[in-house]
């Protein structure tokens, strides 16, 4: 696994190239740039290539942001943040000050520099992008997804999942409980496009699928998927974003109405079975303790060293 603090490629980001497989029929405009931080983090920004206009999602970092922003010669407009943790929030109000017009969308007032508290199903657009805001309440009281598409494209669209959804897993219960993680991830999330591309807040897929795997030995899908996700990890490789589609095959909190996962848990209803997967995983193979987000962060701005 990754290594406290050690980054994942050039400035820590990758591009990654959304709706942009058909160039014949239309100049698709939106590209969403991984950006890994801190020891497990996600940023991502979403440009729109015909403006060059930007939007954050879960800016914690800002000085690495900014970085990426001169470099890509974009000016930002917006941040959309999932949930008020310091991991996904703490970039926010160095940003705004250097974007005095910079908008903060979110629910909670404990994000910083918040100017817009969004509600489920809100829709927001920036020029040709789209976004509706889709509460999911549990890992925090007031955790929000964004689903995001671009007009009249017909390529995949995106679901900044924060920490809701993981590749392979699902975010820990800090202030909410099994049925709301059930109504997240079955009736919320479970009904946008199957071919929605799921880009998560952290990256800890290895870890997911190996819990996956002790769930269902017998899934071959969780055994492929977590030999491509190790080989990912070894190259200091992301793996964001996989798809809906792909969750259902070897996410066990997404396929808690199988009868393997079922039987694994020794329960039947699946607000139950969530609730005893999600334990069972929460006391497995529990990480070594990390450094409190604010360290990490003092850490990654060079304040002080180890």
């Amino acid at each position: 696994m990754t290594s406290p603090l050690r980054q994942r490629g050039p400035y820590s980001c990758q591009v990654l190239s959304l709706l942009h497989t058909a160039p014949s029929r239309r100049d698709w405009t939106m590209r969403v740039k991984v950006i890994s931080v801190l020891e497990d983090n996600y940023m991502y920004l979403v440009i729109d290539e015909k403006t060059k206009d930007a939007i954050a999602v879960d800016a914690s970092v800002s000085k690495r942001l900014l970085e990426i922003i001169k470099k890509e010669g974009v000016t930002l407009k917006a941040i959309l943040t999932t949930h008020h943790h310091l991991d996904h929030c703490r970039g926010n109000e160095e940003l705004a000050r250097h974007y005095p017009d910079l908008q903060v969308f979110g629910a909670d007032k404990r994000i910083g520099a918040l100017t817009n508290k969004v509600t489920h199903n809100e829709e927001l657009k920036f020029g040709d992008i789209n976004v509706r805001c889709l509460f999911t309440p549990c890992h925090t009281a007031t955790h929000m997804c964004y689903f995001i598409w671009e007009d009249n494209c017909p390529d995949a669209p995106a679901v900044f999942s924060g920490d809701t959804l993981f590749i392979g897993g699902c975010g820990r219960f800090f202030e909410g409980t099994a049925d709301q993680m059930y109504k997240n991830l079955m009736q919320i999330l479970a009904t946008l496009p199957k071919e929605t591309k799921v880009f998560c807040g952290h990256e800890c897929t290895v870890t997911n699928l190996k819990f996956a795997l002790k769930v269902e030995p017998d899934n071959e899908a969780v055994k492929e998927k977590l030999t491509w996700a190790k080989a990912r990890d070894d190259e200091d490789l992301p793996t964001v974003p996989s798809t809906l589609e792909d969750e259902f095959d070897y996410n066990p909190f997404m396929r808690i109405t199988e009868e393997s996962v079922q039987k694994f848990t020794g329960q039947t209803d699946p607000v139950e079975v969530m609730a005893a997967l999600r334990t069972m995983k929460d006391n497995f193979k529990k990480p070594k303790e990390t450094l409190p987000a604010p360290v990490r962060l003092a850490l990654e701005w060079g304040l002080f060293r180890p």
